[in-house]
């Protein structure tokens, strides 16, 4: 038909989310800086990096029309010391946070077999040092198939 074309992928609904890399340095004043490179003049500062954060993506609205769908990739520029103070921290964390899933499903398997041998919830709870509430949410919250294959 004359006048009618089919519309390209390019031309559907289907768009990609645009990425822009933001910069973030702390000034000698204890102002956060952030701009985004790709953009030439698009830049901001905020008295904390969350303030600088979201005037980023304010400032960068000014000059580019997916500002406020844009995906964001970070790079906050630290001294050295600090970069490896931040890591160790995250890393601690995601460690501990690790472990605390690791103890979580042990509790809640041995609060499984203390059951499934005859003992009282509120048996089972004194023996871990839990509330007899604590150990009924446990086993509420793992079902049997899920932690012993039974």
């Amino acid at each position: 038909m004359p006048g009618l074309r089919l519309a390209s992928e390019s031309e559907n609904n289907v768009t990609k989310k645009k990425r822009y890399v933001v910069c973030f340095e702390q000034d000698e004043s204890g102002t956060w800086i952030a701009w985004v490179p790709s953009v030439r003049g698009c830049h901001t500062q905020g008295r904390s990096l969350h303030q600088a954060r979201t005037r980023i993506r304010e400032a960068l609205s000014l000059f580019v029309s997916d500002a406020w769908t844009a995906e964001l990739t970070e790079r906050i520029k630290l001294p050295a010391a600090i970069r490896q103070a931040v890591r160790r921290g995250t890393v601690a964390r995601d460690r501990a946070e690790r472990a605390a899933r690791d103890a979580q499903q042990a509790v809640a398997v041995t609060a499984q077999e203390l059951v499934d041998a005859g003992y009282s919830l509120r048996d089972a709870a004194a023996l871990l040092e839990l509330s007899h509430q604590r150990i009924a949410q446990i086993l509420e919250a793992h079902p049997r198939s899920s932690r012993r294959g039974r």
